[in-house]
């Protein structure tokens, strides 16, 4: 019994474009001629025609159904391997799921990290591009903490941010004094976020660069010395402790 290209295309559930496909790549053997020049396809033609369809519609390319062989040959190695890359799909199509479906309840942006999707109606344009920053320096770990942290948002935040360009010293040293025991009880409510840059995955080189520049870009000056004067004021409050401590 011999079957035409279409016959045992029809057969295996397949089309004759894929049949002369699978004979160029040398997936499939060349069947034998009948006189009038036509192929003769037979059983063994049918056999894995119907295993490269299967595998094939298993998600498995043909470039490794061809180096598996002949159809007596066991694909399970191959199958597993398949079967472990779809597990790590599912599995990242299931973490993206669930950050847009953060995403959408809090009409967030996308860009922003869902550890900081529920604030980020809360927080100007800086602060959420300082955020994107943030994700692509940090630990995962310690971004979910930050993210938690940004939940206990202090009223002395909001006015560092409102702090115009031209501020002068004086306001820019009363913001500094109302901000430093912000950022105490920030570091003693969450240690972790003091290692933050020593933890990134890129170096905590790479990270405090990173930072820096991050800063400089969103923040004004006025908002920059503020900052550096509130580290001051806790740099000398850490070091006051210590002498009492020695004392």
């Amino acid at each position: 019994m011999a079957w035409s290209t279409r016959q045992v295309a029809d057969l295996a559930g397949t089309t004759v474009k894929a049949v002369r496909h699978y004979h160029e790549i040398g997936l499939l053997d060349m069947p034998e001629r009948a006189s009038n020049g036509y192929k003769k396809y037979g059983v063994s033609h049918l056999i894995r025609l119907v295993q490269i369809k299967r595998l094939s519609d298993l998600g498995l390319p043909l470039s490794q159904i061809a180096a598996m062989g002949n159809a007596g040959e066991d694909p399970t190695e191959a199958i597993s391997v398949l079967d472990a890359e779809l597990e790590a799909t599912i599995q990242r199509l299931t973490r993206i799921r669930a950050e847009l479906a953060v995403i959408l309840r809090h009409r967030a942006s996308p860009e922003v990290p869902p550890e900081f999707a529920p604030h980020a109606g809360d927080f100007s344009d800086s602060q959420r591009a300082l955020l994107t920053v943030y994700s692509t320096v940090f630990s995962d770990e310690d971004l979910a903490e930050f993210g938690r942290a940004l939940g206990e948002r202090d009223v002395v935040e909001d006015e560092f941010e409102a702090l115009p360009a031209d501020a002068d010293d004086e306001a820019i040293d009363q913001l500094a004094q109302r901000l430093a025991p912000v950022v105490r009880r920030g570091r003693e409510e969450h240690p972790q976020l003091a290692n933050m840059m020593a933890n990134s995955p890129h170096g905590e080189k790479l990270a405090t660069n990173a930072m820096a520049h991050a800063v400089v870009e969103f923040y004004n000056s006025a908002q920059i010395r503020a900052l550096q004067r509130a580290n001051a004021l806790l740099q000398q409050e850490d070091t006051s402790d210590r002498d009492d401590d020695f004392s």
